[in-house]
């Protein structure tokens, strides 16, 4: 394996002969930290989480001069609106990448709990312990806070993680790497129980979901097309969601200010994100007064509607919605819009064109958002509340990983519990099996 940097350009990556090589030794390095982080004390994981928010926020300038590298870099290549946004890194977003880690330092230490330990007739004690996975790998594009997210969660989990960014994030994911690196350092523990690939070669995510022997779990975030080919591929568990298509349905007799509040936020808030409303519901009841109002605040926000016939005799300026749209993840300023004739339908739509990521209802009526807890099988299922809560921050996971809308171990945002898994531990005193 041969690696060389490039001195001429601070955010260069490493020049990688043999990336399958490379990838061989990071793997092994993850895998040996791995077993040093799962034996780790919970205040050294917090001394080093702590250290890495302290580091990170006195080194926010050099964060910002390599966001912006990444920023200009990604407007030459003609990066749309919506990636540039989640690629920027605002101060909020580095007091909240901050925020985030304390956070984290501050949760419980899930890693070594013993739950449902009951006795038994033959007299043998069985519980099941809380344990690490191991290594995970995450594969993501865009977002650069997901670096100390994932290192922060994994960290607290006990776990090691390899982390591969977007090529558009290179720079500030290797200027945040470095403030973990240090962070992990002036705790004591091993610098290699995070670590942010160094090249952007695509081969290396080849390498990365083919590697049992050094990954336990790869968790990918970001579009569609790179979800479905890692899923395809992978020869290693897969925690993911494929896309966030987020309703909010507005239920007959429902607060007409929660309603606007709701559903604007949902969509407005954020245009880039997973847990965005993409379409919006309403009963056919409710129609007449909220949509009127809810088109012109979206109108002077430019979004553009789409909608089924009903709404647009209610509002003309809307475009012909088409089938098209009902199953679309826009990621930016355009909501589809459909009038339904009451809960029934509306959860009906959901189950045909959801993807099971977030959905809300907006009602006065208990028995009402009851059901609709009940019925819409998503990874969040809301009453009264914007979609963009479905965040792990917002949680109080300290963060996210990832959300997931598989049905197996982890569901909905994954934090410290949904990166570990549990083992048997059986306590005896001599016992003999008779």
């Amino acid at each position: 394996m041969s690696l060389s940097s490039p001195t001429d350009n601070p955010y260069s990556e490493m020049q990688i002969a043999d990336v399958t090589a490379y990838m061989a030794d990071l793997g092994h390095r993850a895998r040996r930290a791995a077993r040093a982080l799962a034996r780790s004390e919970t205040a050294a994981k917090n001394r080093a989480l702590l250290a890495i928010a302290t580091d990170i926020e006195h080194s926010r300038d050099a964060i910002a001069t390599a966001n912006h590298h990444d920023l200009e870099a990604g407007a030459a290549k003609g990066l749309d609106a919506a990636l540039l946004d989640r690629l920027e890194l605002t101060p909020p977003r580095i007091d909240a990448m901050v925020a985030g880690l304390r956070e984290i330092a501050a949760l419980p230490d899930p890693i070594g709990a013993i739950t449902e330990l009951d006795f038994r007739p033959s007299g043998i004690q069985v519980g099941r312990m809380r344990v690490p996975l191991g290594v995970v790998g995450i594969i993501y594009e865009s977002r650069p806070n997901v670096t100390a997210d994932a290192a922060g969660l994994c960290l607290k989990s006990g776990n090691a993680c390899v982390l591969r960014g977007g090529s558009e994030a290179f720079a500030s994911n290797q200027a945040i790497a470095a403030s973990i690196h240090r962070g992990l350092a002036e705790a004591g523990l091993p610098i290699d129980g995070v670590q942010v690939l160094a090249t952007t070669d695509r081969a290396a995510v080849g390498s990365m979901i083919r590697m049992p022997e050094a990954i336990d779990v790869i968790i990918p975030r970001g579009g569609k097309g790179l979800i479905e080919r890692i899923s395809r591929e992978a020869r290693v568990p897969v925690i993911k969601h494929l896309d966030g298509v987020c309703h909010v349905y507005i239920d007959e007799g429902a607060d007409l200010d929660k309603a606007h509040a709701v559903a604007l936020n949902a969509k407005t808030q954020r245009y880039g994100t997973c847990n965005t409303m993409e379409t919006l519901l309403v009963a056919e009841a409710a129609a007449g007064q909220i949509l009127p109002r809810l088109a012109a605040a979206f109108s002077d926000r430019g979004v553009e509607l789409r909608g089924c016939p009903r709404t647009r005799e209610i509002v003309a300026e809307a475009l012909p919605a088409t089938e098209a749209d009902w199953e679309a993840e826009y990621l930016a300023p355009i909501l589809a819009v459909r009038v339904v004739a009451g809960l029934d339908e509306a959860i009906d739509h959901i189950a045909r064109y959801g993807s099971g990521h977030t959905d809300a209802i907006v009602t006065s009526d208990y028995a009402r958002a009851r059901r609709f807890l009940r019925e819409v099988d998503s990874s969040s299922v809301m009453v009264n509340a914007s979609t963009r809560f479905a965040d792990g921050f917002e949680y109080g996971l300290g963060a996210e990983i990832g959300i997931s809308t598989d049905k197996f171990h982890a569901r909905g945002p994954v934090g410290l519990e949904g990166l570990t898994s549990q083992k048997f531990v059986v306590l005896g005193d001599g016992h003999i099996r008779g």
